[in-house]
Order: structure tokens, then sequence, then C-alpha cells
């Protein structure tokens, strides 16, 4: 006779009769005793963020997770069955942050570096044991007493020997570039992260300006950008050699611009008096927006090729701050242009930049449109909207900023990825092709943050001499360990304490610090 089955099902009820089935009758051992010595099938869990309760987009995940791993045990392979937290990082940070009532960096470091790494070790401990109840009660089967930790001792210490072999192949490199940049948490931002969730769309006021010409009276060029801030360290502008431009004249006025943008970019009544190629305008000279800046002092303003210049927004003609922007950067560096840094780690202005010291990129943006009305170089303002590039940890815009990086070099890597890559087999197929897009054209990897609860990057630059050491473990690390280690032994290699072992340089025999930077995963 077979049970009674209602009509009318109790799901919930009928979940937990399942559970309770599974917990009496010990299956989950029992299968792994069965299968144990059989032909292995490894499955690596991506670690799901300790950090807040389950979301149900973690359910859906895991739910196929753990399919996947029964299907294989039906089929009779021994497995390791091994969960994975993720612990550390700025996402961790923000969240305590928040809970401590922080805005800055600067509170983390009045309240002590240590009892906030403190802070983010509960947290993480707090919410993988929540997790780990939501994901029983799910039905995962996994071997919750053996989960692994980003933040263990293990974890990052094979980190370490991972980096240390990166410095042995000579990939890691100390870079001077224009990263994306977060005024809030105080940190740069990898190119992976923008990319993945970093983008909302926003309103900015843009602004509509003019570059007079050197030694033409009444001539010059029309200008746009989303980002006055950036105009304070303007240094040159770009125009597309091949486009076709225009001299258009509007009372006593002559602006140039490219012909495909005039109908966005003008208003009011207008003449044409002649075309000419972009590669006509080269080299002329222009007075700046912000000339009266020290900064800005004995720098030649000059019109540039660039091939990436389009007219479908805009006026065609793209100002260059080379120490604003990343495409700017690299532009600058082909033309030998001078590279000015207007803002400090919270986005603020410093010295040198008066009367906007002390106000945020994005405050200053009044004074600076009202600077130039005074100077006669304002044509007009204009809402935009557009795609623009925030923290995908705090929400905050991204500011580009000149700042010193830690990297590994994909020159030669991404091939040996990309190779490894062909051998694995995608489900879905397409998943391959765009693998491998995206390997193709990935920047190097910028692998440092300036913040506090993370990997502990184990590079030790020397100040003498410019040499930098890599450690590859804790032994190393107690071997090479010219001071510091008694008052960092028993703790995890984690900021503030492991900042408490110096080296001697491995060429030089000076006293090396670890450098400040926690790793970046992203």
């Amino acid at each position: 006779m077979f049970a009674r089955v209602s009509a009318k099902t109790d799901f919930i009820a009928q979940e937990h009769e399942i559970l309770d089935f599974w917990k009496k009758t010990d299956a989950f051992n029992k299968l792994r005793k069965k299968l144990a010595g059989r032909k292995r099938f490894s499955f690596l869990d991506g670690p799901i963020t300790a950090n807040n309760p389950m979301g149900v987009h973690h359910a859906w995940g895991r739910t196929y997770k753990d399919l996947f791993q029964r299907f294989k045990a039906m089929q009779g392979f021994d497995q390791r069955w091994q969960n994975g937290f993720d612990g550390q990082g700025l996402w961790v940070e923000v969240n305590v942050e928040r809970e401590l009532g922080f805005s800055s960096k600067r509170d983390i470091e009045q309240f002590g570096v240590a009892k906030f790494v403190e802070l983010c070790k509960e947290r993480v401990r707090k919410y993988s044991a929540i997790q780990t109840e939501q994901s029983i009660r799910l039905g995962y089967w996994m071997d919750w007493d053996n989960s692994y930790h980003t933040m263990s001792d293990e974890n990052n210490y094979t980190i370490w020997l991972f980096l240390q072999k990166c410095h042995q192949r000579g990939f890691i490199y100390q870079g001077h570039d224009v990263m994306p940049w977060c005024p809030r948490c105080g940190t740069g931002l990898s190119e992976h992260e923008i990319v993945t969730e970093g983008y909302n769309e926003v309103t900015h006021t843009s602004v509509f300006l003019t570059f007079p010409l050197v030694d033409r009276p009444n001539e010059a060029l029309l200008v746009w950008t989303t980002t006055p801030w950036t105009l304070t360290s303007n240094v040159a502008a770009a125009v597309h050699p091949d486009l076709t431009y225009v001299a258009l004249r509007q009372g006593d006025q002559v602006y140039y611009l490219s012909k495909g943008a005039v109908a966005n970019a003008v208003r009011g009544q207008y003449t044409i008096e002649r075309e000419l190629k972009g590669s006509e305008m080269l080299g002329w000279t222009y007075r700046g927006p912000f000339d009266e800046l020290v900064p800005q002092t004995g720098i030649v303003h000059k019109v540039i090729p660039w091939e990436d210049v389009g007219e479908a927004e805009g006026t065609g003609i793209v100002h260059i701050a080379p120490g604003c922007g990343k495409e700017d950067f690299a532009l600058g560096k082909m033309h030998n242009l001078a590279v000015i840094a207007p803002i400090d780690e919270f986005g603020v202005f410093v010295s040198g930049f008066e009367p906007f010291v002390g106000q945020g990129a994005a405050e200053a943006a009044r004074a600076i449109f009202a600077s130039l009305k005074e100077k006669g170089i304002l044509y007009r303002l204009q809402d935009y909207t557009h795609r623009y590039p925030v923290c995908w940890r705090c929400g905050t815009e991204l500011l580009f900023r000149l700042v010193d990086e830690w990297f590994i070099s994909m020159d030669t890597l991404r091939y040996e990825i990309m190779d490894i890559t062909k051998r694995i087999t995608w489900i879905p197929s397409f998943g391959l092709e765009r693998e491998l897009d995206w390997l193709k054209n990935m920047d190097d990897w910028m692998i440092s943050k300036k913040r506090y609860w993370g990997l502990a990057l184990p590079i030790y630059l020397c100040k003498q001499c410019g040499n930098f050491d890599v450690i590859g473990s804790e032994v190393e690390l107690k071997e090479r360990a010219v001071e510091g280690w008694e008052e960092f032994e028993g703790h995890s290699p984690h900021k503030p304490w492991i900042d408490a072992v110096k080296i001697a340089c491995s060429k030089c025999g000076a006293r090396v610090s670890r450098i400040p930077d926690v790793g970046n995963p992203w």
C-alpha cells in the first residue's frame, strides 16, 4: 500500500520532512563513505561573500552547484564537497564602515586599523555561520565542517607564493598610471570591477567652452566635456586628422569644430566660412582655460592628432588632460605632454589649484563654470545623461586619478592562459570565445588597493636602491625578518600586525618595510 497523498501539498513541510530524513539517516555521510576511494571528480566552489545573509541569486547559484555535484555522485565519483567563503576585501570594509557610521578612510585611521580589521573578521565569521544555516536549509550538500575561507592564513600564504612566482618570472611591477578611483573609499579600482558591475545612468552638467587660438584674434576651438573639473589640467586638444572641420562664424567670433557636430553643438544663427581637415589644424596653439594656475606655468597648449576622436557627441575636438583620464594619459606619453594631477585621494583639489583648493571635483563645477563665464570662454551648459562608472561597493561616482599602483603584466601571461582556456569544455560553448576575447584585450592586472582588510601584499620595496622583494611564505618571512617578528607572531598575516616586520633588502641590505597596500583580487 502506498501512503495517502494529500491534494494540497505543503511544500515547506515537505522540505522539512526531507531534511529531517537526511539528518536521521545520515544520508550525506553514507554517500561519501560509499564513494570514498573511487575515481575523483574535483568541484571547486567559487566562494560566496560572507558579508550578508544569502540573497535569492545566491540560492539560485547554489542550487545549480548542488545539482551538479549530486549528478556526479550518481555517476559514482568521489568528491571533496568543500564549500568556500570569501571574506576579504572592500565589500566587507564598506559594510563595517556603515555599521560604525564612517564616511571615509580618515574615520578608520582615527578609530584604529587593528580594531577595524577585527570587526571585519567578526562580520565574516557571523555571516559565514548564517549562510551555512541557510544553505543547509536549502538542501545544499557540502562538508560544512570543512569550508575554506579566503581570509585564512593558509589561503593568504598560498597567494604569497603565487605572487612570488609571478615576480620570479618578471610579471610584477609598480606602474604610474591614471586609474579609476573612488574618492569615498580612497582607493583605485581595476578595469574588471568597472566592466562587471560598475556603471550607473547619471545626469551631469556638461559644458561647451572655447579655447582661444594664439595669434588668431576672435578665433577659437569649440570644445565639450562632461567632467569640468578636468579642465584645470588641460594641456592639449585632439582632433581626428581625417575628419572634416569647419570655421563657423557667430557674430564677430569664429569657432572651429567638426562638421558633423555642428547641429548638436551650436545654438543660434551662424555661417560656415570654410571647411578643412583635422590634419590642417595640427600644431595650432591656444590659450588654456586655466593658464593662471601654478601647475599650468610654462605649458604650451596645442592641437594634436587622435584617431579615436568622433563627432557623434561633443564637437569633434577633445580636451586632453593626461592626469585625469586613462586614454589621455596614454596619448600624453605618445606626444610627450605635461601631466597635471589636480586631486588627492579623497577627490579634493590640492594646493596650487586656487580658488578650488579643498573642494571636491564634482563640488567645484559651479565655481569652474563661473570662472569660464568671467573669462568669456563659456559657450553653453547642457544636462547630459550617460552611463558613468561608479564604485560597485559604495556607489560613489568614480574619478580618474594619477597614482602609483602594483600590477601583474599580461603581455605574455595572457597567451599562456588562453592556451589553457582552449583546453576547457565550455558550457555554453560561446563562453570560450568571450573568455578569449576578454583575455586578448585586458590591460595589465592591477593587484593593489590602498585599504586595510585584505591580503597583505608581500612586496617589500627598498627606498634606498629601488629593488623590491616578494616574500613567498610565512617561513621565508621569519627567516628574513630583521625586526618586528616577535610583535607579529601569533597574528594572522593582515594589516596592521604584518607591518611590524622588516626585512633586509636582497640587493643593498637596507632595512625595508612592506608596502602598505592590500591585494585586489579583481
